[in-house]
């Protein structure tokens, strides 16, 4: 459970955490993340491990665009944290993706940049990705888990999710499938607060 979770458009905020969309400026934070061999290795959907910045620069500007055009709650967003400055430091990344067959179910998918495992950062991310999409009117979401991936699983059980079953027909390799209603999920104890487009600050 989380605190609060405040939605500011595709912004999303937590005690802790703020989840924005990526910019050019996040190569070298996101190249971390998935030119690590500790994250490429249990992505799903699966993705190679990216070998160096102008690869990554090529990839950021896809997901850019793809979440420009994306309609909510589909979208990715760079996992960072607030500092003094005013700037952001970016330690994961997240996605909400369509799923399934026919891509009418969600996929929420979130990773951490290795040197920050274990202080529930990846916990609290997925929460507030959860209430993001539960606010933009999903009435489920799932997360599918590589056999063997302990964290991973203990993760979406962190979140609230429930086991329910192993599958291969989302991409092709047995999966385990973690699913979570809307109404499982824990509220945070200072609410959920989606700003309008027309409040001030």
């Amino acid at each position: 459970m989380i605190d609060y979770c405040e939605i500011d458009g595709r912004v999303i905020r937590t005690p802790e955490l703020v989840l924005r969309p990526w910019t050019r400026r996040d190569v070298t934070d996101a190249l971390s993340i998935y030119g690590s061999c500790a994250v490429a290795h249990w992505l799903e959907p699966e993705m190679s491990l990216v070998p160096d910045s102008a690869s990554m620069a090529e990839i950021l500007d896809g997901w850019i665009s793809e979440s420009e055009h994306a309609v909510p709650p589909l979208g990715r967003w760079a996992i960072s944290l607030p500092t003094f400055t005013g700037g952001r430091e970016v330690v994961g990344a997240a996605a909400l993706l369509p799923f399934g067959p026919a891509g009418d179910d969600l996929q929420i998918a979130w990773q951490l940049q290795p040197t920050w495992w274990g202080r529930g950062f990846a916990t609290q991310a997925g929460h507030a990705l959860a209430h993001y999409a539960f606010a933009h009117g999903a009435a489920e979401i799932f997360a599918v888990v590589r056999p063997h991936n302990r964290r991973a699983a203990a993760l979406a059980g962190r979140v609230g999710m429930e086991w329910v079953g192993v599958t291969d027909k989302y991409y092709d390799r047995d999966l385990q499938v973690y699913r979570l209603l809307h109404a499982d999920l824990d509220l945070p104890v200072g609410g959920v607060r989606v700003r309008r487009p027309d409040e001030s600050s």
